[in-house]
């Protein structure tokens, strides 16, 4: 599968393989999730909500489309959870060998686990951070070890995984989970950040479940939890990370879009967005000017 448009309309100058620095790989793949369906419409309604968003950054003052976006073709491999994990992480790989800044939109969550799979090989002293309102660290679900929630378990065992935002879990979970490396929702009225950013290792590669935002923000997710993180409080967090590691890659997953209310896809368009601005503009810790 291949969507048709450019990512954000940008010009075809700025879409091709050979001149981007960004790769965007869609995922949409719903096969595992549990309660509401529609993740795999996600990837559409993001690229739809980005034509329609200004290019311009207020904040950082640059225009990261000019980096160079190329839109993938989308993984449609969905015979089985094990056979999408395989086609992600072999797409994912093929990118990042060739010095691309990978980045995916899904899809259900357990597309990371390929994307992260790809990620820990590449570079193994890769910290996870993941945004997140569930745990996601069961063993296996409904037979699968690829199930969306078990998004996280392969990269809890593989190396550093920091988990913010979790408020709901299943007991089973609690074997496999550091609570020293989790700052659950309820706590982070506290001081946290410093703290967080201070766990990681030099690189990082960053998972979104959007599912992480509260419902208020962000209704159009498989499971709307209550209790969730803001707009300012987290981008003000992704952008200290920037700053002050080396963030090599990252996946937004979890949007089911209503038909009714758009403000979800222009969420998840604008975070994307915003992530983009804040790697090139603090690159290697660093402001760099725009080209």
């Amino acid at each position: 599968m291949a969507f048709k448009k450019n990512y954000a309309g940008i010009p075809d100058k700025y879409a091709r393989i050979d001149e981007a620095k960004v790769v965007l790989i869609p995922v949409p793949y719903d096969g595992t999730s549990s309660w509401q369906k529609g993740a795999d419409k996600g990837p559409e309604a993001f690229l739809e909500a980005s034509e329609n968003m200004e290019l311009y950054d207020i904040e950082t003052r640059t225009e990261v489309y000019k980096k160079g976006i190329y839109l993938a073709p989308a993984v449609s491999e969905n015979s089985s959870p094990e056979k999408m994990v395989e086609a992600v992480h072999k797409t994912t790989k093929t990118y990042i060998n060739q010095d691309k800044f990978v980045t995916i939109f899904g899809g259900e969550h357990s597309v990371s686990i390929g994307t992260i799979r790809a990620f820990h090989e590449h570079f193994p002293d890769l910290t996870v951070v993941q945004l997140d309102a569930h745990a996601d660290l069961r063993p296996s679900y409904e037979g699968s070890a690829c199930n969306h929630a078990c998004a996280l378990h392969e990269a809890s065992k593989k190396g550093n995984l920091l988990q913010v935002g979790i408020r709901s879990m299943d007991v089973s979970e609690v074997e496999h989970m550091d609570e020293n490396r989790v700052y659950f929702a309820q706590d982070l009225y506290e001081d946290w950040t410093e703290d967080a950013i201070g766990q990681m290792t030099p690189n990082v590669f960053i998972t979104i479940d959007l599912d992480a935002f509260d419902p208020s923000i962000m209704p159009s997710t498989g499971t709307p939890e209550p209790g969730g993180l803001f707009w300012y409080e987290t981008l003000e967090f992704l952008k200290e990370i920037f700053k002050k590691k080396n963030v090599v890659g990252f996946d937004i997953v979890e949007l089911c879009p209503n038909e009714n209310d758009k403000s979800s896809d222009f969420l998840a368009a604008k975070l994307y967005y915003k992530m983009l601005s804040y790697k090139f503009k603090y690159e290697n810790g660093s402001e760099e000017d725009e080209e």
